[in-house]
């Protein structure tokens, strides 16, 4: 499966809290945390992103506290992807609980830059930036993991093994 989208950047250590403020953890809506995704340190990027857009970021993406909340808003705004130079170990697990497709490549946060657009193969990890044709590579997601995507998370993919 190919990801393609417009980049939104941000840098290293960008926490739970700033992806989604501590107020908004009332709700569990997609819609109304992607309201409020990364008002931290973007406070027009819920207004600006366009449904289908790519987030590169630095170093520790979604370090901080382990809500589930943090994935959630992100799919909430319309990002299809995350690509980062490294992720919290929690915020990994949680981005596949959730059904967001993440990837962790060396070389994006200075290779690929705000407004560029960038493509995914999920299927192999090769990262294209169109705009200044450079190429990155990050691993494949698994098989299984991909299903847990495709099926829009988790539980979303246990509902659905159940059902048969």
């Amino acid at each position: 499966m190919k990801i393609e989208g417009t980049v939104w950047k941000f840098g290293d250590n960008i926490d739970t809290d700033v992806i989604i403020p501590a107020p908004y953890l009332i709700t569990t809506d997609m819609g109304e945390l992607g309201r409020h995704c990364m008002e931290g340190v973007n406070a027009t990027f819920a207004e600006k992103v366009r449904p289908g857009d790519i987030i590169v970021a630095g170093k520790n993406f979604g370090c901080g506290s382990s809500r589930e909340h943090a994935p959630m808003a992100i799919k909430g705004a319309g990002i299809s992807c995350v690509i980062a130079e490294g992720f919290a170990r929690i915020f990994f697990r949680n981005a596949f609980n959730m059904g967001l497709p993440i990837f962790e490549s060396s070389g994006v946060f200075k290779g690929i830059h705000a407004g560029d657009q960038v493509s995914v193969n999920q299927d192999t990890g090769k990262i294209m930036d169109h705009t200044n044709g450079k190429r990155f590579f990050a691993n494949s997601i698994p098989p299984f993991m991909q299903e847990l995507i495709e099926a829009g998370g988790l539980m979303s993919y246990v509902l659905k093994k159940r059902r048969g």
